[in-house]
């Protein structure tokens, strides 16, 4: 099932004296967290609305309506900011990582079970896609049209197509 509020960043400090805060940013860019006109604070998924946004360094400065001194600011920090899924417009083929995570991962020919996908790396070219398998190994294979044929959050599965040699030790 998949989740209404997704984790987008954590409050890490506040900046200045009126009430802005340093953000932790969890998604691809600090310009997606920028396009947001509100986001929610912490496990009661308080609804904040957004005076400016911007980018700073490795993170994002964040205004919130209504939170306009340090000592408001303060008892921000350490909480995680979410988004409604419903805010976001994904292209046809892009998902959610929290999507994917859990997701029974298939070999497109032969239907055989390889495991469910436990963690995705965004560290190059290409996301590189951790599995684990029944018996508790890792493998791991590139989010390339090559080897990934298709991706279905409903049904709770991925189609891949290894390339030779992929999975041998």
């Amino acid at each position: 099932m998949k989740k209404q509020f997704l984790e987008i960043g954590k409050i890490v400090a506040v900046q200045g004296l009126k009430g802005e805060v340093r953000v932790q940013y969890y998604c691809d860019s600090a310009e997606v967290i920028c396009g947001f006109e509100r986001l929610f604070l912490g496990k009661e998924k308080q609804e904040l609305a957004l005076a400016r946004a911007y980018p700073h360094k490795t993170l994002v400065i964040l205004k919130f309506k209504n939170i306009d001194t340090i000592e408001q600011a303060k008892p921000l920090v350490g909480k995680m900011l979410y988004m409604n899924r419903e805010d976001a417009e994904l292209k046809q083929g892009v998902y959610f990582i929290q999507d994917i995570i859990g997701l029974e991962v298939r070999n497109a020919d032969t239907s055989e079970v390889y495991g469910k996908v436990e963690e995705i790396y965004q560290n190059g070219a290409a996301d590189v896609y951790s599995i684990r398998t029944e018996d508790g190994r890792q493998l791991m294979f590139p989010s390339i049209p090559q080897v990934l044929i298709k991706t279905d959050i409903d049904g709770g599965y991925i189609l891949i197509r290894p390339l030779d040699g992929l999975f041998e030790v």
